[in-house]
């Protein structure tokens, strides 16, 4: 199946914008899309089969109406495996916008995660269950970061359970700081992505921000505090309860996890499954689920989700 479009008035910039660096963008939609595009000025015609050439055309057109700047592979990525809605979500003049420290900003890349920011700022608990990739930690980090520079909290604590395949803290060379450090690592670098290495030590060194393990939450009551759980799936549901119960006045709490990367031993019921089932009837909380769909990362890891979502379905 052959089909052609031309785009009248052409726009030089726009094409250049569109076909992407040597017609990377082009080589993108042929690979995921499985068609040939071949072009001669603002006429583009693509090979394939028919569903996938009027897609390719589709997301053509959509990122020819984004085109008036510079179009990033993820824009495309998106775009492909997305909404193609001319307008992206981060285009969105009311989207939820966060500042970083190198005066960028952090927007929603999908409706999904349009749906998970709103949630975070409308309620005091929220879940956000998801793939790798699909920014559920990154987006909440970045609206804790948020909340401390407006004061809306006097710190935010960053968590997660000390599982991986097994926890085997004691067999790590060093001292408990340096033991947990790896499983903490994500939320280092997300930090230091959005606030600049230097303002997170000097943060750190106040107080205003702590990265422990959900082990040193039993007990405490956290008030004015931005509290994060992150890899929740690997929690159980005694130790998910404890996390819940530590909320205290002027706090909020997002917690993180993908219910398809389960380290617990074999038999025991991950923590975030059970607050799903228990809690989805309980007002105040929010759940929000995000899918390949909302991964920003490399285009394969999308593809590699959805393989072994579906090897896992079948089994």
């Amino acid at each position: 199946m052959i089909l052609k479009h031309s785009f009248t008035p052409v726009n030089n910039t726009r094409l250049s914008h569109l076909c992407g660096p040597m017609d990377a963008h082009l080589q993108r939609i042929q690979a995921e899309l499985s068609v040939r595009i071949s072009r001669r000025g603002g006429e583009f015609k693509v090979e394939g089969h028919k569903a996938n050439a009027q897609r390719a055309l589709d997301v053509l057109q959509a990122l020819y109406e984004v085109a008036g700047r510079s179009i990033g592979a993820d824009r495309v990525q998106l775009m492909l495996s997305g909404g193609l809605s001319g307008n992206a979500v981060e285009d969105d003049p009311d989207a939820i916008s966060l500042p970083t420290a190198r005066g960028g900003e952090v927007k929603a890349r999908s409706d999904n995660q349009a749906h998970y920011l709103k949630a975070i700022t409308e309620h005091d608990i929220c879940f956000g269950i998801g793939p790798a990739g699909s920014g559920k930690t990154y987006l909440a980090v970045a609206c804790a970061v948020d909340a401390l520079t407006r004061s809306s909290v006097q710190r935010i604590v960053l968590t997660r359970p000390a599982v991986e395949a097994g926890e085997r803290l004691g067999f790590l060379p060093g001292d408990l700081s340096q033991k947990v450090d790896p499983y903490l690592r994500p939320l280092y670098d997300a930090l230091n992505d959005l606030m600049g290495f230097e303002r997170v030590q000097k943060a750190i060194e106040r107080g205003q921000i702590e990265i422990a393990p959900l082990a040193f939450m039993r007990g405490r009551t956290l008030n004015h505090a931005f509290v994060i759980l992150d890899e929740a799936q690997n929690t159980t549901p005694e130790q998910m309860k404890m996390f819940l119960t530590r909320l205290g006045f002027g706090s909020k709490a997002v917690i993180t996890g993908d219910v398809s990367q389960v380290d617990l031993p074999r038999g025991q019921l991950s923590g975030l499954i059970d607050a799903e089932h228990v809690l989805k009837r309980t007002q105040g909380l929010a759940f929000c689920r995000l899918t390949s769909a909302d991964i920003v990362r490399h285009p394969l890891v999308a593809r590699i989700v959805d393989a072994y979502d579906g090897s896992g379905r079948r089994s």
